[in-house]
């Protein structure tokens, strides 16, 4: 079950395949620019999600939904660890800020988590009604500035927007 995907500055495409749920097994998979499809890691199998590269481009960010938690991946290889515990949620997107910080949007409860890069978490945004924010899932800047967020909506199928105090990493594009 592909889910998200981000590119590193080889131009090779990350992609998480969630698995099913409640079995445990989701991988990632790494597609080379010149099209070859490798499984590069069964590391994450709770239901990998979201993902995002580091600023530096050496660790991709990873959300695991079934874990309830957000984990560094090393692309040079290694164990994941976990930056951010978000037991008591079903986190699914995330996006990277310039100075480090972490958008993590959540199915359930309707919320947006703000994860500093120390690890610690606040909420951003919360909509316990459910009425803009509607089941948040991926999240990603735009903007000319990358200061805006914008937010899906999987329960009230829309994208919602918002200003935000932070500016977002730019995104890597491959060379084509």
């Amino acid at each position: 079950m592909p889910n998200f995907s981000a590119f590193d500055d080889a131009g090779n495409l990350y992609v998480t395949d969630s698995g099913d749920w409640g079995s445990d097994d989701g991988l990632i998979f790494r597609v080379t620019p010149e099209g070859r499809t490798d499984l590069w890691s069964e590391d994450v199998p709770a239901f990998p999600n979201g993902c995002c590269l580091t600023a530096e481009g050496d660790t991709l960010l990873v959300v695991e939904s079934r874990a309830r938690r957000l984990v560094r991946v090393p692309i040079e290889g290694g164990k994941p660890s976990t930056v951010a515990d978000l037991t008591g949620t079903q986190p699914d997107g995330v996006a990277l800020a310039t100075d480090g910080t972490m958008l993590i949007g959540c199915y359930r409860p309707d919320r947006i988590w703000r994860v500093d890069p120390d690890g610690k978490t606040s909420v951003l945004v919360e909509d316990p009604d459910g009425v803009v924010f509607n089941q948040p899932a991926n999240i990603a800047f735009y903007g000319s500035n990358l200061d805006r967020i914008v937010v899906s909506s999987l329960g009230g199928w829309s994208l919602q927007s918002a200003d935000v105090v932070l500016t977002g990493l730019a995104l890597r594009m491959p060379k084509v």
